[in-house]
């Protein structure tokens, strides 16, 4: 499939930049999907893809969630996000990593502050910094954003969890899925407030250091989203959530930090059709950009802590008001009023 079949089915932001560059080998896309309310914030994203094609809808798809949860978080920023092609076996040379960064770095500095990129999978502070070499509105003097994502998740959840039986987190059984950064740090949250967590990962011996750290178990990446829980939590890639595997949940919560979790629209019904209560992901893990502006607009710790909290608050006023809608309605309704015009999921 071309980038232009792709476009029928994306939305259809302000600006597709399309960036390559044959020495250092770059191949990467920038999605600007809406500056409402200021510049695009959403991060850099630097992994593997079947093909460029796929990278550049994954980028689209990802700046529209980035508008909706930047709306909802009630910070001064529109939605974007980049992908960056990963070519395992020749980006891992330093050299060539740091000249693919170089290269991108000038893109960016070309939109002339309409991107503002942060931290994703597959990048890092240390990334942004040499970004930012180039593009100096970059944020890249903050902490890893990570541990900020996994408390605003936990806030979402326990929120969710009271709401559904009136109960703290002691003894919901937790499936985490991904181990990463955030995974791992929602995983320590969980733990140290009674929870029972099961983690699977591609990487299964990162899954057991950490089901070891926290004395749970562990469940195999194919039969992560099939095993008996109270809250299942995609904390890694997107789309997780399909046909299929919504058939397969064993849950009666859905929620995480992974961004565009839904293959589309459609599965937030099905879900709610098998009676799985779905907190939208650009609601529950929101507490990254939270972070970002936090340190973009020198908030003290009480500020940040407090918004952070309110990610649970906004979980909670969220099912308080889709009684006859869905969580997903409401959420996009909310977005829409800030942001003066109709904006939805993709589809």
């Amino acid at each position: 499939m071309t980038v232009a079949e792709h476009r029928r089915g994306m939305p259809q932001g302000e600006q597709l930049v399309l960036c390559r560059d044959e020495d250092s080998g770059l191949e990467a896309a920038i999605a600007v999907d809406d500056t409402t309310l200021g510049p695009g914030l959403g991060g850099v994203r630097f992994v593997p893809y079947p093909s460029f094609d796929d990278a550049v809808a994954e980028a689209s798809r990802l700046a529209r969630v980035m508008t909706l949860k930047n709306a909802l978080a009630d910070i001064p920023y529109g939605g974007a996000k980049s992908v960056i092609v990963k070519h395992d076996g020749l980006d891992a040379e330093p050299a060539r990593r740091s000249a693919q960064l170089r290269s991108f770095a000038a893109f960016v500095r070309d939109l002339d502050g309409a991107y503002i990129p942060g931290v994703d999978m597959g990048t890092s502070t240390e990334d942004l910094t040499l970004i930012k070499t180039m593009a100096p509105w970059v944020s890249c003097d903050h902490d890893d954003p990570s541990p900020a994502t996994a408390l605003g998740v936990f806030h979402s959840m326990a929120a969710a969890v009271r709401h559904v039986s009136g109960r703290d987190m002691t003894g919901v059984r937790v499936v985490i899925q991904g181990a990463g950064h955030v995974g791992s740090s929602l995983a320590l949250l969980l733990h140290a407030h009674g929870a029972q967590v099961a983690v699977c990962d591609v990487d299964t011996e990162r899954a057991a250091r950490l089901s070891e750290q926290i004395g749970g178990t562990v469940v195999s990446p194919e039969g992560c989203h099939t095993a008996p829980c109270d809250v299942f939590a995609p904390c890694a890639g997107a789309r997780v959530l399909h046909p299929d595997s919504i058939a397969e949940l064993r849950c009666s919560l859905v929620v995480g930090a992974a961004n565009d979790m839904l293959a589309a629209r459609s599965c937030a019904d099905l879900m709610e059709r098998r009676g799985i209560l779905y907190i939208p992901d650009f609601v529950s893990n929101a507490g990254g950009v939270v972070c970002i502006h936090a340190e973009r607009a020198r908030w003290d710790e009480h500020t940040l802590s407090s918004a952070l909290e309110g990610i649970g608050r906004r979980t909670t006023e969220l099912l308080d008001d889709s009684v006859s809608s869905s969580p997903l309605d409401t959420a996009e309704l909310w977005a829409s009023e800030r942001l003066g015009h109709r904006v939805t999921v993709p589809d």
